[in-house]
């Protein structure tokens, strides 16, 4: 009798482990074994040069950590990003009662066009955005600039990684 229970009981956990093998806890969900995430170049009026410098690697970062594809520099990939940062605006949030900014807001756009070669019903050509804010005191440099633009990347790429894997 114990010897049957154990065999049950190790039945089932080998059917929970199995059934749960194919739930990914990031939502994604892909047939895709490869990806190409072409740089994305900074087209916005006001520039700032290192963005472009940041985003493609931590997009591609993004997706290798959270998926098992296989990151490639070639047209053939199943799944492929492409793109241009558009927008990089700095204005002002709220104002004291002496008529100033008390808060600024930085925004950053991203055109994206994602290519599923496996199934084009999931191709997208979309704008990503997000902002951070930060007091008008502060010089957007340094520290503060680092600050902002993690913040902003951050929620940008997860963004773009739900609309193109995401099946929610």
């Amino acid at each position: 009798m114990k010897n049957t229970l154990y065999i049950l009981f190790f039945a089932i956990n080998s059917l929970l482990m199995v059934a749960c093998g194919a739930y990914s806890f990031t939502g994604a969900t892909t047939d895709a074994e490869t990806l190409q995430v072409r740089f994305f170049r900074n087209e916005a009026t006001l520039v700032e040069p290192t963005l472009s410098q940041r985003f493609t690697p931590e997009l591609q970062e993004l997706f290798l950590r959270q998926t098992n594809l296989t990151l490639v520099n070639n047209e053939n990939a199943d799944l492929r990003l492409e793109g241009e940062i558009t927008g990089y605006r700095i204005i002002p949030m709220s104002a004291t009662s002496q008529q100033t900014a008390a808060q600024n807001r930085l925004t950053v756009s991203v055109n994206v066009r994602f290519y599923n070669k496996l199934n084009e019903e999931k191709d997208f050509e979309k704008v990503f955005s997000f902002y951070s804010d930060f007091g008008a005191s502060q010089q957007l440099v340094g520290g503060v600039l680092e600050a902002a633009l993690d913040e902003i990347l951050e929620r940008v790429h997860q963004d773009i990684f739900n609309a193109a894997l995401g099946d929610w």
